[in-house]
């Protein structure tokens, strides 16, 4: 998914999920719809312009996400998580 297309909420059950990642700081394995995969510690849920956003720290250095373009995350204890829009 293009970050040029109109944004798509996802569903809040899977947003609940990233909150908790961010509260205790989980390393996520993510993977985007476009098969990019990042391993990182979920950081901050932000919106900016009406698009919402996870900030996750990688080696690279801190990444903001588009919530719509995840495709999936995993951790174990929460187990892998199949993102789903509104």
């Amino acid at each position: 998914m293009s970050t040029n297309t109109e944004y798509q909420p996802i569903n809040c059950d899977d947003y609940e999920y990233l909150e908790l990642a961010c509260q205790r700081g989980l390393t996520l394995h993510i993977e985007l719809h476009n098969g990019e995969q990042i391993d990182g510690v979920a950081d901050d849920l932000f919106l900016s312009k009406k698009v919402e956003y996870l900030k996750v720290k990688t080696s690279e250095g801190a990444k903001d996400l588009r919530l719509d373009i995840i495709a999936s995350f995993s951790h174990p204890e929460l187990g892998t998580i199949i993102i789903k829009s509104e």
